[in-house]
């Protein structure tokens, strides 16, 4: 169950004190405990999440529309890339201690799931799901306020991140492997072109954009999120 500390830090650090403090349980229970611990009457957070992405996206794609006026839309949309990935969420749940709060069940802990990136994004997610559910769009963007946009201000969340460059070395950890980008499709009047992304033969994702080289980045961003 959540430590008191943690709720006392919630408190403390952020001003947020649940009304329903059974959401904040579920916020943090994996599947695999709540399926060893039905006598707990816990929910998983797997519906959390899904509002919590929705919660999110919306507060965080806001903030950039009025804080980075000067970014066009492309650019917009590369810096919520950035901010709304696996790594982005997984490195905010880090930061503000929720590993050590999530209900694992045995088989789960003993995997090092507790550390898995795409389960600290889930339950990143879920947190702001239960906090929307709990005390609506206001606290979820205070919590904000206090956590994640002052970190975008300060720049960790470039709009000109390579996902070209990001991709192949993802894909090439294992040693090396072809990678093709191929337009299938050239508009003008407004100029729009469209990339399709082999990867050893397989085509794995298209992206479009304005010229040849946008596309291909849209296309490699597009293969990236498959990924994480």
């Amino acid at each position: 169950m959540v430590s008191t500390k943690f709720v006392n830090q919630l408190n403390d650090k952020y001003k947020i004190k649940f009304n329903n403090s059974q959401l904040l349980e579920e916020a943090f229970t994996h599947s695999s405990y709540a399926n060893e611990h039905p006598q707990d009457g816990v929910r998983d957070y797997e519906k959390l999440e899904f509002l919590g992405d929705a919660v999110l996206e919306l507060a965080i794609s806001d903030y950039l529309y009025r804080h980075f006026t000067e970014l066009n839309e492309g650019e917009l949309t590369r810096m919520r890339s950035n901010i709304v990935d696996t790594e982005g969420f997984a490195e905010f749940a880090k930061k503000f201690g929720f590993p050590a709060e999530i209900n694992l069940g045995h088989g789960e802990e003993k995997a090092g799931a507790r550390s898995r990136k795409t389960l600290l994004e889930d339950v990143f997610e879920a947190f702001n799901g239960a906090l929307f559910l709990d005390q609506g769009m206001n606290a979820v963007e205070h919590f904000l306020h206090l956590t994640v946009y002052p970190l975008i201000d300060a720049g960790k969340f470039d709009a000109s991140r390579d996902y070209k460059t990001d991709l192949q070395e993802f894909l090439q950890q294992d040693g090396p492997v072809k990678i093709e980008y191929q337009v299938i499709k050239e508009e003008q009047l407004p100029s729009r072109f469209t990339v399709q992304l082999r990867v050893n033969g397989k085509v794995v994702s298209q992206g479009a954009g304005h010229n040849k080289k946008a596309a291909e980045q849209d296309a490699a961003q597009a293969a990236l999120a498959k990924r994480s």
